[in-house]
């Protein structure tokens, strides 16, 4: 693509969804597919070559979801338009730009339903095969989505790419996890593939590694949800659990009981989280646990010492709390997070305690000024 002059900004194409000339015209078939037509969710990469297919699904006012670059701050994120939104304010939408200005995370727990997959690809089949970059991102958010319940076998995929990336190549390149294409979209042709191998059935945790878990906070999350469903969650390093709480929760043994909390500190069915921004909201800080699918049924918030409780029905949701929001980031912050029965209301952020307010709203709910 780059030696024929075919890529398009952002150059060069190599390592990247490649953008290319005519990417807009691929896209003009998109929403002549009945499978559009129908959808009312559709979820879209947010790569350039896709950018035409995120605007036709906001200008017929489908609701858009677009995955976060590299799944680091959660799984999607839904782009919603302002009131009375023009095509061009729609088309600024579409942008990465726009992306970031006008979205807000769906968790985990989101009981959506996506009706509509497009992917980018490096290279795809007539057969329906696809290539991605090599990082495997989209087959991982299609097997999310499948744990979320928000895809099935049934759910159509498209992709958008340039004629020459219709390339044959052996089945032998994909793997179970691989996700396959039922639509290609070109400049010149739409071209129904008919494919009927399997896609992925969830996440093969035995394809994950830690280094891919302490950088995807939202798969932490999902990890620990299937694990309290019994599933064998295994990574591809060999162990069940990361360093330092595999001893304490190898098959066959349960936690050891907690030590009472001390004198001055706060129950143990409670998460402390320190080091928050000095600027940060706390519709911001729900918004981002909502997105991890660990929001609790009520925070305590103490902004001015920046910090806050999540108060969990249990000890054991609260630990399962700590576990999945190691690494934590809000904003350009990574904050602190330990039960908060192990340490006193000033340990984490310093200062003296002060008195918590508490927010008995749910999780999700707006702040009061």
């Amino acid at each position: 693509m780059e030696s024929q002059n075919l890529a398009d900004f952002p150059r060069p194409v190599h390592h990247r969804i490649p953008n290319f000339k005519g990417a807009s015209q691929a896209a003009e078939h998109f929403p002549r597919l009945q499978a559009f037509k129908v959808a009312r969710t559709i979820k879209v990469n947010p790569d350039a070559p896709q950018k035409n297919a995120r605007f036709f699904v906001l200008d017929s006012k489908k609701t858009l979801l677009v995955p976060t670059p590299r799944l680091r701050t959660g799984l999607f994120n839904k782009i919603t338009p302002p009131p009375g939104a023009t095509k061009d304010v729609l088309r600024k939408c579409a942008t990465s730009q726009g992306v970031r200005s006008y979205s807000t995370p769906v968790g985990l727990d989101s009981r959506l339903r996506v009706d509509l997959v497009v992917v980018g690809s490096v290279a795809v089949s007539e057969k329906g095969w696809r290539i991605g970059k090599g990082e495997g991102y989209a087959d991982l958010e299609y097997a999310m989505m499948v744990s979320m319940g928000a895809v099935s076998q049934g759910t159509p995929v498209v992709t958008i790419v340039h004629d020459c990336q219709v390339v044959d190549m052996p089945e032998t390149l994909l793997e179970d996890h691989d996700l396959t294409v039922d639509y290609i979209l070109t400049p010149t042709r739409v071209i129904a593939t008919g494919c009927t191998r399997p896609r992925p059935a969830g996440v093969v945790w035995s394809k994950i590694s830690y280094e891919m878990m302490g950088q995807m906070p939202v798969l932490r999350s999902l990890r620990c949800q299937e694990e309290q469903a019994g599933k064998d969650v295994t990574l591809r390093d060999g162990q069940r659990h990361p360093p330092g709480v595999q001893a304490a929760l190898s098959p066959g043994r349960s936690p050891p009981a907690p030590p009472q909390p001390e004198s001055g500190s706060v129950p143990s069915d409670t998460v402390c989280i320190g080091n928050l921004p000095q600027d940060a909201r706390v519709s911001e800080l729900k918004r981002a646990l909502g997105a991890l699918g660990m929001a609790p049924p009520r925070l305590t918030w103490q902004g001015a010492q920046r910090r806050a409780f999540l108060h969990y029905p249990d000890p054991a949701a609260a630990q399962q709390a700590v576990s999945c929001l190691q690494g934590f980031r809000l904003g350009a912050h990574t904050v602190r997070v330990a039960l908060a029965r192990q340490q006193r209301a000033g340990d984490l952020a310093g200062g003296r305690p002060g008195r918590p307010h508490r927010d008995r709203r749910p999780a999700g709910a707006e702040p009061e000024p």
